[in-house]
């Protein structure tokens, strides 16, 4: 068994494509066909000039844009992105297959933890989601989970970067309404950071902002674009799609105008500053025919998503992508399906910043227990993909033949070793016997995730910011404020 190998191949993890590297090249040249011969819209006059001085054919807001050009862009940008955590550690690593998971942005409501009201969202509810992930192992990065309601409403995304930036050391992703609103966040950002050059290395926040789907870039969404790409930090641009409605019904036909939309964002952000950070990827929905809700539990949300993931890797680019929503209004078993399937996929699938942990109601509402769910599915999913270790130890030849036959492995020290490095041990799946459930209460897992939640926010402390940066926050929501009170 120790004898050299001939053409040995080992499964660091579980494999999984839907795409072959033929596929992604067919659809890559179909958008690449996309872009030249039909063009897309450009609503901004900076990023019109850009494009017509690098050589695309502007004819009033229509732009088409020769092959050759998005191939150079896409030489240009990195292929991977760092974000790091607010204390400046470096901890998700956009390359290759690592994938990491937080909420999603936008919620109106709030299904409340303590009544399970379904409510509209306050600021203390962005304060209490930053805190619950900050406590969650597998919850990664942070959003909001909510677009909050009793603000300002001009100024809901600011006032979210300023409750999360206080109650979680966690990378953040945010997005922004326009771009004097993404001024202030970056201003916030770099106050933390200690200036634009330590936010530039050691980025710890991301915008996430979307085109108009199909293939119309308006001036808000291209703006924020380039002071990103100005500014030298990592942005998401991702279309935001609707199968059957703006987009195609097929999800070929969906990837190629998603991905035509995408190459436009990164394109514009390299010719704005050349190696400017960006994360590529799609947000799409199915359209239910029957309701014409977007549905975000359709099993064709997870498939695409997973085939997107194979597209950007071909393309050597960080992979945006969702997981852990569903379309149920409540938190129920419908939900708890629906988000193990889309983790599960979405792991599988190696996209690096997959985001949405916590929605229900097709992204209306958002859940604490939801998020503290997907954090337990995560962890499991986490488990399986990490594969099977083949070597001599693990093997277990020799204890194999020290127990003998009619043995037990209880007592060996292998056991003890393997059950200790190898086993993934819940922390709210039930694994009990009956009795000993029913003497503590008789809890459903729905129970035990309310709780865990509400464990979190009465007892956990997140890690505050030092009082002077705090106060500077302060003041920059205040001059906020105040544009907005003469606007």
């Amino acid at each position: 068994m120790e004898g050299r190998k001939s053409n040995y191949k080992v499964n660091q993890s579980v494999q999984f494509r839907v795409l072959s590297d033929d596929q992604c090249a067919e659809i890559f040249q179909a958008a690449l066909e996309v872009l030249e011969r039909t063009g897309v819209n450009i609503h901004c006059e900076e990023a019109l000039s850009l494009l017509k001085n690098a050589g695309s054919w502007v004819d009033g807001k229509r732009v088409r844009i020769p092959s050759h050009l998005v191939k150079k862009a896409l030489h240009r940008v990195p292929a991977r992105v760092v974000l790091c955590t607010r204390d400046g550690e470096r901890k998700l690593f956009l390359e290759g297959h690592n994938s990491y998971f937080g909420p999603g942005p936008t919620n109106p409501y709030f299904i409340d933890v303590e009544t399970g009201e379904r409510r509209k969202v306050v600021k203390k509810d962005v304060e209490n989601v930053a805190k619950v992930c900050e406590a969650l192992p597998n919850i990664d990065f942070v959003m909001s989970l909510a677009m909050i309601s009793d603000c300002t409403p001009v100024l809901a995304d600011v006032h979210e970067v300023h409750a999360m930036l206080q109650n979680t050391t966690k990378p953040i992703c945010t997005w922004a309404f326009n771009v004097e609103n993404l001024k202030d966040i970056v201003e916030m950002c770099c106050a933390v950071a200690g200036g634009l050059e330590n936010l530039q290395r050691n980025p710890f926040f991301s915008l996430y902002s979307e085109p108009i789907v199909p293939l119309t870039h308006p001036k808000e969404a291209v703006e924020k674009l380039l002071y990103m790409a100005d500014m030298g930090l990592p942005q998401i641009y991702a279309p935001g799609m609707q199968m059957g409605g703006t987009v195609p019904m097929t999800i070929a036909g969906m990837l190629v105008v998603g991905l035509a939309d995408n190459l436009v964002g990164l394109l514009l952000s390299q010719l704005k500053r050349e190696g400017a950070p960006f994360i590529a990827g799609l947000m799409l929905a199915l359209m239910d025919m029957q309701t014409t809700n977007c549905s975000y539990g359709a099993p064709e949300f997870s498939l695409a998503l997973a085939a997107q993931a194979d597209l950007y890797h071909f393309l050597k680019l960080p992979v945006w992508s969702a997981a852990g929503a569903s379309d149920s209004i409540v938190f129920d078993e419908q939900a708890a399906v629906e988000a193990a399937i889309q983790c599960y996929s979405a792991a599988l699938s190696g996209a690096n910043l997959i985001h949405d942990v916590g929605f229900l109601e097709s992204g209306l509402s958002a859940s604490l227990e939801q998020l503290a769910l997907g954090d337990e599915i995560i962890g499991m999913v986490r488990r399986i993909i990490s594969g099977v270790e083949v070597n001599k130890d693990t093997l277990a030849v020799d204890v194999i033949d020290q127990v003998g036959p009619g043995g037990h492995f209880l007592g060996e020290e292998h056991t003890f070793k393997y059950f200790r490095q190898k086993t993934w041990f819940p922390t709210l799946m039930n694994r009990k016997r009956y009795l000993d459930w029913k003497n503590e209460g008789e809890k459903t897992m729905g129970m035990r995730l309310n709780e865990k939640a509400r464990k979190i926010l009465n007892e956990f402390e997140s890690k505050r910011l030092p009082v002077h940066l705090e106060e500077r926050l302060n003041e920059i929501m205040e001059k906020a404020e105040q544009r907005a009170r003469k606007n």
